[in-house]
């Protein structure tokens, strides 16, 4: 490689605002810029103001973060840039992704199909359309609405230009909040292998057709997508490995034939006929439902003979897990969360999950997440006298995490089952808050909020687990105990617990 080459290279690896910086500093990174494989505007870079030599740069992302800014983003402004950028810009693109979710910015829609003239050449590769929705006060349904006066408008995509212009190239498709009618237009997406739908108007008949011109598709995922009654999904689709929907309301039927289903994603009121699904080649399923947990341990070891990961999260249940004798004899990793609501049959007695583990002689990791507004559950304290299983030893069993832990009676019984009978367990993790920390990878700097009620709760669980589960751990098990964090909970806890105090004293 030649010095220009590798300065070429080094600069495509740049963030775009440090990238911009340096074609500013240097005319060997200014002349890179038009064959730059990315260009991301964000409300820092938006006002630079060498905003010239953007015009030659080759992937052009324009977001709520890119141009999001109070300063930078408003109406004629930001559009009159966009719009000289992408007219002036004189390299192919692989990347173009115009997201004006929760964001003002255009003035009307008349200028988004000149830009996709210009931005669908031969040769891009990752397409994002996305524009801005307002949720209607009366109906509850997404409008399309001009971003800077808020009247409610549509923008029907142009699907011609995704065949005629981008059909061999295009690998990942992102369109939302616009309609997608014109499917008639449509041609084959030969290299498509990613397609997500936002909020999209658009119908069955119409997503089939997109469907059948996109043979290698590998992951379809929509979401908000209501006016789809039915998917089904023919043995075309070869290659489609993964399956994600999300909060399609009116969506009652899902049927897939597709050979190589091995991952779906389901939240959703609708209930999965699994009869209607090729479940052969199932090896991860995450779904979403209320009422969900007595449904998966009845109906679901035979349908899915070949599950390794399990995700099941409910909102509400009514019944507890029953003890059956059929198996998920692969199953290696099973995640259950349960929000129960504060009016919901909030005692569910946890030591039934039992079932799921006498169910999966393969498990290896179970995390368990429990979240409630207030404690409902009987305390050990209460009542000592701890019920007991039949023995069942795990041989596979080596890592169990249960967050939102208590001193409930059914959660102390659970746990001490498994340390009895893991008989492969490393270590055991009692997290006295749900869902994440502050300081958990993907998070956002501050823990889940906690109820008052639960919050107080802590001391006793802490209490709970020293005198009922510590003298239970055996020398091979890591025991870990997570107390409330500090940074996010420790002063409201210690004013709960100086309240409490005050109380009781008077």
């Amino acid at each position: 490689l030649c010095v220009q080459d590798i300065l070429f290279r080094i600069h495509s690896l740049m963030p775009m605002r440090e990238a911009a910086r340096a074609a500013c500093a240097s005319h060997a990174f200014l002349n890179s810029w038009r064959y730059h494989p990315n260009l991301i505007f964000d409300k820092d870079t938006i006002g630079f103001p060498f905003l010239h030599s953007w015009r030659y740069h080759s992937g052009l992302i324009f977001n709520k973060d890119t141009i999001g800014s109070k300063e930078s983003a408003s109406g004629e402004n930001v559009h009159h840039k966009i719009d000289c950028i992408l007219r002036e810009h004189k390299g192919s693109l692989k990347t173009f992704k115009l997201d004006y979710a929760r964001m003002n910015g255009l003035d009307d829609f008349s200028y988004l199909d000149s830009w996709l003239q210009i931005a669908l050449k031969p040769g891009l590769e990752e397409l994002t359309f996305m524009l801005s929705a307002s949720m209607s006060q009366t109906t509850g349904k997404y409008n399309f609405p001009c971003p800077l006066s808020g009247a409610k408008r549509t923008y029907n995509f142009p699907c011609a230009l995704l065949s005629d212009r981008v059909g061999n190239s295009l690998r990942c498709l992102r369109l939302g909040l616009c309609v997608l009618h014109r499917i008639v237009e449509l041609g084959p997406l030969r290299s498509l292998t990613r397609l997500y739908l936002c909020h999209l108007s658009i119908t069955w008949n119409e997503l089939e057709r997109l469907l059948s011109n996109s043979l290698a598709l590998e992951l379809l995922h929509l979401t908000g997508c209501d006016e789809i009654k039915c998917l089904k999904l023919s043995s075309a689709l070869q290659r489609l490995s993964g399956l994600h929907i999300l909060v399609c309301q009116r969506l009652g039927v899902i049927e897939s034939k597709a050979p190589n289903l091995s991952s779906l994603r389901l939240r959703s009121g609708c209930r999965l006929d699994f009869s209607l699904v090729e479940t052969w080649q199932m090896k991860k399923l995450y779904l979403v439902q209320s009422n969900l947990i007595y449904d998966a341990r009845a109906k679901l070891p035979p349908v899915l003979p070949n599950i390794e990961t399990l995700y099941i999260e409910s909102q509400r249940e009514v019944v507890d897990a029953p003890m059956l004798p059929t198996k998920f004899l692969y199953l290696k990793h099973l995640t259950i969360v349960l929000r129960l609501e504060p009016n919901g049959s909030g005692a569910y007695d946890y030591f039934s999950l039992v079932s799921f583990l006498d169910a999966s002689p393969s498990l290896e990791t179970l995390t368990l997440d429990v979240t409630q507004r207030r404690m409902v559950h009987e305390s050990i304290f209460v009542d000592s006298q701890l019920r007991h299983m039949p023995e069942h030893h795990h041989g596979h069993l080596k890592s169990v995490k249960i967050s939102g832990f208590s001193s409930a009676k059914c959660l102390i019984e659970l746990t001490c089952y498994i340390l009895k009978n893991a008989v492969s367990l490393e270590c055991l993790t009692l997290d006295t808050i749900c869902g994440n920390r502050c300081y958990d990878e993907g998070g956002d700097n501050w823990c889940v909020p906690m109820a008052d009620p639960i919050l107080v709760e802590t001391p006793r669980t802490l209490s709970a687990i020293r005198t009922y589960i510590e003298n239970k751990v055996p020398s091979t098990v890591k025991l870990t105990v997570l107390e409330p964090c500090n940074k996010c909970h420790g002063k409201r806890l210690e004013r709960l617990l100086s309240l409490s105090h005050n109380v009781i004293s008077i």
